[in-house]
């Protein structure tokens, strides 16, 4: 059973920086798709940023482009999204996700049935 461990997240004045985590475990498939999904209070849960395993495709949503990034570290199994220049608008719990393979046209909006497991999900505030 796929297990995804999520750290990081808190509460940060707009502009400055945080670093979430996710490890993973349980999963023996050597192909997979990892990254997060964020809710805001009140909206619908949306994608953020997504990786492949070898790290070699990177998928992000328009409104974080150019301030977050992702990254794996696969000796540990471990994402990274690193976000920069935060704003209030980023607010949200945020969790982590894994797709088992690969997905054909693999876009930041991938439907959550496709979905194989879940973070706990971490609170990022963002104060203005």
């Amino acid at each position: 059973e796929v297990q995804l461990v999520e750290s990081g997240g808190g509460l940060v004045q707009a502009g400055g920086s945080l670093r979430l985590s996710c490890a993973a475990s349980g999963f023996t498939f050597p192909d997979y798709v990892i990254g997060w999904f964020r809710q805001a209070p009140g909206k619908e849960r949306e994608g953020v940023s997504f990786i492949t395993g070898s790290g070699g495709n990177t998928y992000y949503r328009d409104s974080v482009k150019d301030r977050f990034a992702i990254f794996v570290d696969n000796a540990k199994n471990t994402a990274h999204l690193q976000m920069n220049s935060l704003k209030p608008e980023d607010s949200g719990v945020y969790y982590c996700a894994i797709i088992e393979g690969l997905v054909a046209g693999m876009t930041v909006d991938i439907p959550e049935y496709d979905i194989d497991a879940w973070g706990q999900g971490t609170q990022v505030t963002v104060s203005s």
